[in-house]
């Protein structure tokens, strides 16, 4: 078994979709738009070919839960510490914001933490 997976409601599909493209070299599939619901989406494929991530739109679906409450992060595997302390240069270079900086956590893992532009937590392990 494995995660097909993971949706992400976003406020700027278009924006969001950008930011995955030009940051985790995202492919992404035709833009889904049903006008009954007010609802449009992008899966979102990386290059491991592994679990998607469809980023989702929806009229009336406006309000963001707080830190801690359902969505907490997205986690990226890049293969190696030094991949991670290098991308942590290149985000904060794009004026990225990071929030926790390169280290090793007390579960193991070497991750640093970044937002992306609508303030979800993105985990860079390696």
């Amino acid at each position: 078994m494995k995660i097909e997976h993971i949706g992400l409601w976003v406020a700027d599909l278009e924006g969001m979709r950008d930011f995955y493209v030009t940051n985790f070299n995202a492919t992404f599939g035709e833009r889904y738009d049903n006008v009954t619901k007010g609802f449009s989406s992008y899966f979102m494929s990386f290059p491991d070919g592994q679990t998607r991530l469809e980023i989702m739109t929806r009229t009336d679906v406006t309000t963001r839960y707080p830190a801690g409450h359902g969505y907490a992060h997205l986690a990226f595997s890049v293969g190696s510490h030094a991949i991670v302390d290098q991308m942590v240069v290149d985000f904060k270079v794009a004026g990225i914001e990071v929030v926790g900086e390169p280290r090793t956590t007390g579960d193991g893992y070497y991750e640093a933490v970044i937002l992306d532009p609508e303030g979800n937590q993105i985990e860079l392990v390696g």
